[in-house]
């Protein structure tokens, strides 16, 4: 085994030889990959090789749609056959909910280039004659997908890797790994030890042993999964003596199961509730081509819908029963991409469907590693939106519940409830008695809305407008005439300083830097000039920088400032995410409200819009900023948590006669629609230029050289293919537009609405969206799918709700 490389994988499974295979048609010939025993030696030689292109997330469901189109050219590539068969896959609906997440989906689909086909009960008998359809609403199809040979599919991308001049040790064992003094990677193995730029994981099962090694916590334990195998059945022999084609995969969503044939029989994959996870301290080193004692009892259900479904099912007997481990995370994706706190540590673990995904996730942890970024938005899958909170333990319960709930229905308003409530502020006590119905963010608990009194607290999901949505709206209307309380103590919190902080920051955001006791909102481009992270920075004096980002992004925020801070000690990071509480006022009597419990100048004259100033609460010290998310006469009173009662309790005894309620996300959602308010991921992402997400107040290139600058400037030259826009979506029944619609003009797709949501201070249905520049005209008329219907939309004004921001000004 040579001594260095430019970049070592670590684990032989389906993905790991995918990373290896795409980093060297990256042209990284310089390429290892180690793996323990042999090539799909872990979960891959188990697994049922089920091509699912159904994905609701946008970056795994483009990830999917690369892998199953490579899988169809990789025999003409490296003269392997993969062992694809495009049988399509039915996915069944037994209800009104189920079906409208499959037309959600279908939105989705359309905007990423998947095609995605409706069927009648008739038209799934047509294809599966041996399923039962009386009961079903309707089914959904994709006739690309169907299934592949997970073994076959490796060899074949090892050929292809190894062709590229890539290198594989099998039988090699992973002992340690370390960082060097010169900043590589040093990989110990039974076989010697080999430097490297760059570290890749792939470990599969062994994740738990990579991390003990990395000293960092992976948020990745597997789960046990079983299918069973039947023996042949006369009807489905006789089909094929008949030259029929395949029934290909059929999908009982509602009854959580999948099922194919598999050699003149079926193969029947459920996914129960009590999956117990496995291997959380990693395998037994000699683990390999391990399974588990089968366990039945636990399939009963599945298996009595799967005979009323298809009772083919029930008149044969079970040929073999597997029972082996697939990793999971705690929301069922992946992790791709780069690991925190270290520099060139990449993760490509986690994977729940990994035969689906291996290509794809190959191909962009590829494209990151060797250009710099990815090339589609990976927020989805990336490693750092998991927090320290992550144990093992949490990994357990979260694990097991994201297994159970592969099928269930995916609201967009959904919350689980296993390991919660595990981060709380301290008003949390407060805001449950005040009927909070909470949600979970990176850990925190946050109240979604709040239940009225008589009004049962729990939540209740829908792709149409749930019954917390006249919650929810009153709230939103009582911040509009009144004064309302959100706790958005979730947020992001760190203090950048020292001597060399100016010039860091004005090389890493691309706006001015806001000047002593100011406010600047602030975008860190990628170095293609999308949008990687944006922050509301307060500078505290000449050389101290407070900065607030969102919450859900707390550790991708932090280790994208801290992997560009200069090495010589100029500039230094503090993270007080867990040390400051936030606590919004934001209403036209807010001023009034704070008036009564502080002794300072809340007046204009005193403490303009977009300034910041400490001001005492009661007898509690709170870093008062004149600035919120909801578009109202407001502050964000930040603060040592351990003050936050006492000011939570100032604010509540003072604000009663005012109108003073507590209100939630989901208001304050609808209010940030009104405003145009754009959000990471949505209206902002690395796949759209900076100006493509209408940032052109926030982004100076001549301000000097910043972090993207040029290549924003050289993607401006070229043209944009994107326009931001606000649409009123008209003729509304109870169902808005909730992001990944596809927008039409004339028939032909013209874009996609990122977010949406009812506007209750206007009185509209409203969403944001991605249009083409040419279409992006005020009082232009297009089209958009909800669901299955088709509105009319019109482009409107930015900002419906105050353009001129005369009540922030107030």
């Amino acid at each position: 085994m040579k001594s260095h490389a430019r970049a070592v994988v670590i684990g032989g499974g389906v993905v790991g030889v995918s990373t290896l295979y795409h980093l060297a048609k990256k042209g990284w010939s310089d390429v290892v990959l180690l793996e323990r025993n042999e090539l799909t030696s872990g979960s891959t030689w188990h697994a049922a090789g089920l091509l699912p292109l159904f994905n609701m997330s946008y970056s795994v469901g483009q990830i999917h749609k690369y892998s199953v189109k490579l899988y169809g050219e990789l025999e003409a590539e490296t003269g392997q056959d993969v062992g694809l068969r495009r049988v399509g896959n039915v996915r069944l609906a037994q209800t009104r909910e189920r079906w409208d997440e499959y037309m959600q989906y279908a939105g989705v689909a359309e905007t990423i280039g998947v095609h995605v086909e409706q069927m009648t009960p008739e038209d799934v008998k047509q294809i599966w004659p041996l399923c039962h359809t009386d009961d079903l609403v309707g089914a959904i199809r994709h006739p690309d997908d169907g299934y592949v040979q997970p073994a076959d599919l490796t060899q074949a991308l090892a050929t292809g890797a190894r062709r590229l001049g890539a290198t594989i040790h099998r039988q090699t064992r992973v002992t340690a790994i370390e960082r060097t003094a010169a900043g590589e990677w040093k990989v110990t193995t039974d076989k010697g030890e080999i430097a490297c730029e760059h570290l890749i994981t792939a470990t599969g099962n062994f994740v738990q042993q990579t991390a003990r090694m990395l000293g960092l916590r992976i948020p990745v334990i597997p789960v046990e999964h079983q299918y069973i195998v039947t023996d042949a059945h006369p009807d489905i022999l006789k089909r094929r003596e008949q030259g029929l084609p395949e029934m290909g995969v059929l999908r009982d969503s509602d009854a959580s199961w999948y099922m194919r044939e598999e050699r003149g029989g079926l193969l029947l994959g459920p996914y129960e509730v009590g999956a117990p996870a496995c291997y959380v301290n990693g395998p037994a080193d000699d683990a390999e081509f391990e399974l588990f004692q089968e366990d039945l009892d636990r399939l009963v259900p599945h298996i009595e819908s799967a005979i009323h479904r298809v009772p083919a099912f029930g008149e044969v007997g079970v040929k073999q029963v597997y029972n082996g481990a697939i990793c999971y995370t705690p929301d069922g994706s992946p992790i791709i991409g780069p690991a925190w706190d270290l520099p060139n540590l990449w993760f490509n673990e986690g994977h729940s469907f990994g035969i689906t995904a291996a290509g794809g996730a190959g191909w962009q942890l590829a494209e990151w590693i060797v250009e710099g970024e990815p090339t589609i938005d990976m927020l989805g899958v990336d490693p750092r939106r998991f927090g320290d909170y992550a144990t093992r333990s949490y990994l357990v319960k979260k694990n097991e519940e994201a297994y159970a709930n592969v099928f269930t229905i995916h609201y967009p308003d959904e919350e689980r409830e296993a390991g919660r409530p595990l981060r709380t502020a301290p008003c949390y006590d407060r805001l449950k008695n005040l009927g909070a119905v909470f949600g979970q963010k990176f850990g925190w608990e946050r109240a979604n809305w709040f239940a009225p009194e008589g009004v049962e607290p729990k939540d209740d999901w829908s792709f149409r407008r749930s019954a917390w949505f006249e919650h929810a709206r009153n709230e939103a209307l009582n911040v509009a005439d009144n004064v309302g309380l959100l706790d958005m103590s979730a947020f992001a919190k760190c203090r950048v300083s020292g001597p060399g902080a100016l010039d860091f920051l004005r090389w890493m955001l691309a706006n001015r830097i806001p000047s002593k006791g100011r406010i600047g909102l602030c975008h860190s481009l990628t170095a293609r000039g999308g949008v990687h992270s944006e922050f509301t920075v307060i500078r505290e004096a000449k050389d101290s920088f407070y900065l607030v980002s969102a919450g859900a992004y707390q550790r991708l925020d932090h280790d994208w400032l801290r992997k560009h801070m200069p090495a010589d000690g100029s500039v230094q990071f503090q993270d007080l995410t867990n040390a400051m509480g936030v606590l919004v006022v934001a209403g036209p009597k807010a001023r009034d409200l704070l008036q009564r419990v502080s002794d300072a100048d809340f007046s204009n004259a005193a403490f303009p819009w977009l300034t910041a100033q400490w001001i005492d609460v009661g007898l509690a010290p709170a870093f008062a900023a004149r600035v919120n998310f909801v578009g109202e006469l407001g502050w964000e009173l930040h603060h040592p948590i351990e003050y936050q009662n006492h000011i939570f309790d100032a604010l509540w005894a003072a604000g009663q006669d005012l109108g003073l309620k507590p209100f939630g996300i989901r208001a304050m959602d609808m209010l940030r629609i009104e405003k145009s308010y754009r959000m990471v991921g949505t209206e902002m992402s690395i796949e759209y230029a900076a100006y493509e997400s209408g940032l052109e107040r926030f982004v100076h290139p001549n301000k000097g050289d910043f972090l993207g600058r040029d290549a924003l400037v050289a993607w401006q030259q070229r043209g944009f293919a994107n326009a931001f826009v606000t649409l009123e979506v008209h003729d509304v029944d109870g169902a808005d537009a909730l992001g990944n619609n596809p927008i039409y003009r004339d028939g032909r797709l013209a874009g996609r609405a990122t977010s949406g949501n009812f506007g209750p201070r206007t009185g509209k249905s409203l969403a944001l969206a991605m249009i083409s520049p040419d279409l992006a005209v005020e009082g232009a008329e297009l089209e958009m799918k909800i669901l299955d219907r088709m509105h009319r939309v019109t482009v409107v004004g930015e900002s419906p709700w105050d353009p001129e921001n005369e009540r922030l000004r107030a």
